[in-house]
């Protein structure tokens, strides 16, 4: 899936969404966990090769067997998606709890994925977004103790052109195989086109029915780069006063699981003429004091942190409380590309709301593959804790095309897109406070999905009021939509600060 990368300290990759909440990234990054397989394990996936000729031992929606493209033998999988179906293949196999897995499969075509479900675990993703050349796709999970089956899948995306796929491989110790019938599995990558939920504008009796106090009816959004990537640097003290919450990217992950730490980066303090420690707290404390909030983003592009268990949770509560007190930080951004899990994260969320108190801000800017389905983990983890939640900027970037909420396909970088995948959100159950729009500063600052800031504000007319919509209009309209986010206010600064401008001033203008 085409994670939307925000850490690009060396250079913009461009990416699309891919399918999955979890670790994501080209080439086929290791997801989850876990020492990987050793040489004596077996391959357990059955006709792995097709080499059989048929389809036995997986389940397709629109697959078939052919002999034109390989990569070894004389057969290989052909699938092919459609605008409302991935082409999905899965294949469900016996494991042994407790154990490490390693699964790769070589493809060929335009945003294919491999993954595996029910493993325990942060289940794994990886994609690619391909080509005419066979590529390799390869990935690793731990099954949790408990877990005695895996579903390994593989699949398109809605639209694009049949993808091939060869030399489909799970290494590990194998299980026993289940008694029972295994059930015919189905494509989960993303809802039916008539989706998910009934508008629920209104907030649940258990959810908080404002944000936090402070905070303006609209909120503009900025991540600050604690590093140097070519944007303007920036003190916290540079930020302008339109961003109501800045987040500063990234803290870092710990040698312990769910662990968070925090050092200012060097390079950036030494082209900043030496911003200490002690200058950072004093300009957090200062945006705070002027009405600003400030919170520390987990994750981005290269963020290892793994939450898959209640020790885990434990330790990330404990440190990311350590850490907002040390600094005065205000809360916690969730920016995770490398795994979730809606239940232990949310745990410790709540365990970290509880110790901060009324004041806690929590916010979330997941891709836009993560928000395409309230069985996506990500969209779980925000109806998780949709009770401290104060906004959801997903990342309408480094994405390529999506469903919207009316079943349609939308491409990034226009004001449909924005508007048809923000509905998803407002109908899927969170509050309009809680969704915001997540948007690049500039071109420079994302690999795709770049929109003017003027579109930005004719889509947020759009869902707040349904004036200067697109060719696609909502059938509801927000007028408390949450507001937008851009990547990053260094980008912004070095275009001339568009988003704080025209996006923040529209905003803040906004009834």
């Amino acid at each position: 899936m085409p994670p939307a990368r925000h850490r690009r300290p060396r250079a913009v990759h461009s990416l699309f969404a891919g399918a999955s909440a979890l670790v994501i990234g080209l080439g086929g990054l290791v997801l989850a966990g876990g020492t990987g397989a050793h040489a004596a394990d077996t391959d357990l996936i059955t006709n792995g090769g097709f080499e059989t000729g048929t389809l036995s031992g997986w389940t397709c929606s629109n697959g078939t067997v052919q002999g034109t493209t390989t990569h070894s033998g004389t057969r290989a999988l052909q699938s092919t998606p459609a605008g409302s179906d991935t082409g999905e293949c899965t294949q469900t196999v016996a494991v042994k709890p407790s154990s490490s897995y390693t699964l790769s499969a070589w493809v060929q075509g335009s945003y294919v994925y491999l993954g595996a479900r029910g493993t325990g675990g942060t289940d794994p993703s990886t994609w690619t977004p391909g080509g005419t050349a066979w590529s390799q796709l390869s990935t690793t999970f731990t099954t949790g103790p408990g877990t005695t089956s895996v579903t390994v899948y593989l699949h398109g995306w809605y639209g694009q052109p049949a993808f091939a796929a060869d030399d489909v491989s799970l290494l590990g110790p194998g299980g026993q195989p289940s008694p029972s019938p295994t059930p015919t599995p189905t494509d989960t990558a993303s809802p039916s086109p008539t989706a998910t939920a009934t508008d629920t504008g209104s907030s649940s009796p258990t959810a908080t029915p404002t944000k936090p106090p402070g905070l303006p009816k609209h909120i503009l959004t900025g991540y600050w780069q604690n590093f140097d990537n070519g944007a303007t640097v920036q003190r916290i003290s540079d930020v302008p006063a339109a961003y109501d919450i800045i987040a500063v990217s990234f803290a870092d992950a710990t040698a312990t699981r769910g662990g968070l730490s925090f050092t200012l980066d060097p390079k950036l303090s030494s082209r900043l003429g030496g911003y200490t420690d002690a200058q950072f707290k004093a300009d957090i404390a200062a945006k705070r004091a002027a009405g600003k909030r400030v919170v520390l983003s987990i994750g981005g592009q290269n963020g290892t942190v793994w939450v898959g268990d209640s020790s885990s949770a434990s330790n990330f509560t404990s440190t990311a409380w350590a850490l907002m007190q040390s600094y005065g930080f205000d809360g916690i951004d969730i920016d995770l590309e490398n795994g979730i899990s809606s239940t232990y994260m949310g745990q410790a969320l709540h365990a970290l709301a509880a110790k901060a108190g009324s004041g806690f801000i929590l916010t979330m800017a997941p891709q836009t593959i993560d928000m395409q389905s309230t069985g996506m983990e990500y969209f779980k983890l925000a109806l998780n804790v949709k009770d401290i939640l104060t906004i959801v900027n997903m990342q309408y970037y480094n994405s390529g095309a999506m469903n919207g909420c009316d079943g349609n396909v939308y491409s990034q970088g226009t004001e449909n897109f924005l508007t048809a995948l923000a509905c998803i959100q407002l109908k899927g159950g969170l509050r309009p406070d809680q969704v915001g729009l997540g948007v690049p500063a500039s071109t420079s600052a994302a690999g795709g999905g770049y929109v003017a800031a003027a579109t930005v504000n004719n889509a947020l007319d759009c869902l707040a009021s349904g004036t200067n919509c697109g060719s696609y209009k909502p059938d509801t309209k927000w007028p408390g939509i949450g507001g937008a986010m851009t990547w990053s206010t260094n980008w912004d600064a070095q275009a001339g600060g568009p988003v704080a401008n025209t996006i923040g001033s529209h905003l803040h203008a906004m009834p």
